[in-house]
């Protein structure tokens, strides 16, 4: 059972990643995956969810409008994508699961990925 983020890499400035959060040896209909992120020298801190029914909360001001979580159910995956990338967005970012219903808060996430890292520089 676990979970393996990918697609992280380098990006210029207003550029786009997409991340994958992707599950084995289990199913991720049943929760709540959630994105966090941390930046050197900062806390890890809650970017956006996506709860089992598929609603998604945004959990930082700064990715409202420029980043969306999605579920693909067929490949078992959960999709972060990207846009308009700031230098600010650069951290490794970690999915993680949790019971159906989203939560900022890191500690009630059970399984988590091993982090992709995300470097936004010109």
């Amino acid at each position: 059972v676990q979970l393996q983020a990918s697609g992280g890499g380098l990006v210029q400035p207003g550029g786009s990643l997409r991340l994958s959060c992707a599950a084995s040896g289990f199913r991720l209909d049943y929760y709540a995956i959630g994105w966090f992120r941390q930046a050197p020298g900062k806390e890890r801190e809650g970017v956006l969810c996506i709860s089992s029914s598929d609603a998604p909360i945004a959990y930082l001001n700064s990715v409202k409008g420029r980043f969306t979580i999605s579920r693909d159910r067929r490949q078992n995956t959960v999709i972060l994508q990207m846009n308009s990338l700031t230098p600010e967005d650069t951290a490794v970012y970690y999915c993680a699961t949790k019971g159906d219903r989203c939560s900022g808060h890191e500690e009630e996430y059970d399984i988590w990925g091993q982090g992709t890292q995300v470097t936004v520089s010109s």
